[in-house]
């Protein structure tokens, strides 16, 4: 279990399907005094609980500096629905995304001498996860966190998942692009 105290909240997309909603509260640790993420992840049903503890062994896998670690969690009955609370750290800095808008907003762009490292940290990170054999399935800027370093670290795992898949024919390839779970790489197909 931790102790934490809600500072605020804020909705946030998850990374389930359209039926699950989540919310990201900024909390500060009892014990230690230190800032952290407390996602809550709804969940209404078996399947999104299943989805929701998902998203927390993948985190499990990794301790890796450009992959976000999962510090606690514990599923909470809220009536007949849960929700699956997962501790991360707090970094202030945000993501990649909200760093490029508020240059943009200054009518500035990231310089190239920021981009060389930053694209280096996000493919250190999915290095460590394609080495696992897995694949992210969600990398975009909104899912990447800069630390005090600007050092990148990948976040939202819940669509993380095998990253090959044995295909044995152009049909069963066909069958899989038409359900969607045909990732863009990391495919053998024979």
């Amino acid at each position: 279990s931790f102790h934490v105290l809600c500072v605020g909240s804020c909705p946030t997309h998850s990374s389930l399907p359209l039926r699950g909603f989540s919310y990201v509260d900024l909390v500060e640790g009892l014990q230690d005094g230190r800032f952290y993420a407390l996602k809550r992840i709804l969940c209404h049903d078996k399947e999104d609980r299943r989805e929701a503890l998902h998203e927390v062994e993948m985190h499990g896998l990794f301790e890796h500096p450009n992959i976000l670690r999962l510090q606690a969690h514990c599923m909470v009955e809220k009536g007949p629905k849960h929700e699956a609370w997962l501790l991360l750290p707090f970094l202030r800095r945000g993501t990649l995304w909200s760093e490029v808008e508020a240059l943009r907003d200054k009518g500035a762009f990231l310089a190239e001498e920021r981009i060389v490292p930053l694209l280096l940290g996000i493919c250190r990170g999915l290095q460590a996860i394609h080495a696992k054999g897995y694949a992210h399935r969600d990398l975009k800027p909104t899912n990447v966190l800069l630390d005090d370093e600007e050092q990148p670290v990948l976040m939202d795992l819940g669509s993380m998942n095998q990253a090959r898949i044995e295909v044995k024919g152009s049909r069963e390839a066909m069958a899989l692009q038409v359900r969607g779970s045909l990732p863009l790489c990391g495919c053998a197909i024979s």
